[in-house]
């Protein structure tokens, strides 16, 4: 059973939207779960505007919560999906080992392969910011979910 861990900062915006987007693409025997490395949500909904573009699409990401990254993630995720540069500094700040630095990588590489572009935070901008990591989110989602279905 593979498990993904989608991370972006404070788990409301991106992270929640990508877990909702692969987990739809996915079949039930694959986890995928998402955190933020601040804890300024812990236990917070998604940000309404990213229920809302899911919604859109035909996903409901209403019941996810908000948590923080841990160390404890490393041992548990395959994969470690980071939304940009930032996130991705601040869980190898965490990191014990190769192996657990191994496990984490930019999203948007799944598309543009070693480029390491963000998902720009939708957080302080309009609803088009949402619709625009949405897109993003949905083609990175389409080739991991097409390469793990490939591979089982």
């Amino acid at each position: 059973m593979t498990k993904i861990l989608m991370v972006c900062l404070g788990n409301i915006c991106r992270s929640p939207l990508a877990e909702g987007i692969l987990k739809a693409k996915l079949p039930d025997n694959f986890i995928v779960d998402s955190a933020g490395t601040a804890n300024y949500h812990t236990g917070n909904a998604p940000d309404p505007r990213s229920i809302a573009i899911a919604k859109t699409y035909g996903l409901d990401i209403s019941n996810l919560k908000g948590r923080q990254f841990t160390v404890s993630d490393f041992d548990t995720f395959d994969v470690i999906y980071v939304m940009d540069d930032s996130n991705y500094r601040n869980v190898n700040k965490l990191a014990r080992n190769n192996s657990d630095t191994s496990k984490v990588k930019f999203i948007l590489n799944e598309v543009y392969p070693n480029e390491n572009f963000d998902v720009p935070d939708p957080y302080y901008g309009g609803d088009d910011g949402f619709l625009n990591i949405y897109n993003m989110l949905n083609e990175a989602c389409t080739v991991i979910a097409n390469h793990l279905t490939s591979e089982n």
